[in-house]
């Protein structure tokens, strides 16, 4: 799956152009992915088969857990899925949901079932698997996560069509916004039983203190087995207006330049001041829901100006200067 060039750094390079910001978790995201399909090139025959880091993504909604994923999955080549958590403990039948995620692994590696097995499973909101004592046993968060547990440890697993999947080299990415874990870490990120010297490496206590433990998630409410299945997390953090600006017009395949070459197709030149990048990202800092609110709100500018433009080939030019103003039309000369 890695070619001698995919270095971690190589790795982050590519994410770069698709992913603003988030530089440490990408960085934590490179080597972990390195590490699995090194450890799969090298180790997956033998006897005991490969030790798995899957990967718990801890941040915000809206901040790029899913977009990292997939983008991983494109650098890769490799078939990539996400599954919602909240569905599997919405359903009496949790295993049946995890193998339809699983299917459709297969399905988006075009039935090839060797390719499938290394491929990226990626559930969102597992924080809210955490254990509830008003849940009902059936559908209880707790229950859900003893479910996943075989399939990210590494098992074959039988699908509706007779065919067997083995989980042992999927990779499996969680993610949560898990609100309320801050509140833990600051009554436990010391750690007050490490003697500092005068040669020990503040940067490296200072990492330590700041990850979140594995007793940190057992006092949110997922339980041992299920956070040891977890050993690799990322911390994403909250999303900046100028983080929200970039988003819109950075990236290789950002709104912006996709829009851009619309309009070109249409022999019209689009320019958009970044006054409007700035107001459209004040709203979506109001909406609280980091970048997820961005593309609907930058559509609603766009949509009666491209209405408009392909009917009126005397149009050569459209600037935007406010997202409160209306657009200005240049005619061709």
């Amino acid at each position: 799956m890695l070619s001698k060039e995919t270095t971690p750094s190589a790795i982050v390079r590519f994410l770069d152009q698709y992913v603003i910001g988030q530089d440490e978790a990408k960085k934590v995201l490179a080597v972990a992915v390195y590490s699995h399909y090194r450890k799969i090139a090298l180790f997956s025959h033998a006897p005991d088969g490969i030790a798995k880091s899957n990967i718990l993504l801890v941040g915000p909604s809206g901040t790029g857990k899913t977009l990292l994923c997939d983008t991983l999955s494109r650098l890769l080549k490799v078939p990539f899925v996400t599954a919602d958590a909240t569905s599997l403990a919405q359903t009496k039948y949790a295993n049946e949901e995890i193998e339809a995620t699983l299917q459709r692994l297969v399905n988006q590696a075009d039935g090839n079932v060797d390719l499938a097995q290394s491929g990226i499973v990626f559930i969102d909101e597992i924080d809210k698997l955490k254990t509830s004592g008003a849940e009902t046993r059936a559908i209880s968060g707790e229950s859900v996560q003893h479910a996943l547990l075989k399939i990210m440890e590494g098992s074959p697993v039988k699908l509706k069509d007779g065919q067997y999947i083995d989980t042992s080299n999927i990779l499996f990415i969680c993610g949560g916004a898990f609100v309320g874990l801050d509140k833990i870490m600051a009554k436990t990120h010391g750690f007050g039983f490490i003697a500092t010297g005068g040669d020990d490496n503040q940067n490296i206590l200072d990492r330590l203190n700041k990850r979140v433990k594995p007793t940190d998630l057992f006092e949110f409410g997922l339980i041992p087995e299920f956070t040891g299945r977890l050993p690799v997390i990322a911390n994403l953090h909250a999303l900046t207006k100028p983080m929200l600006v970039s988003i819109m017009s950075e990236p290789k395949n950002s709104i912006y330049l996709q829009y851009i070459e619309i309009f070109r197709r249409e022999g019209v030149e689009l320019r958009i001041a970044r006054r409007v990048f700035e107001q459209i990202a004040e709203i979506a800092m109001e909406y609280k829901t980091g970048a997820r609110s961005l593309r609907g709100i930058f559509e609603e500018l766009i949509t009666p100006i491209l209405y408009l433009v392909p009917d009126h080939p005397e149009i050569g030019g459209v600037d935007i200067v406010s997202l409160f103003e209306d657009a200005r039309f240049v005619r061709r000369a």
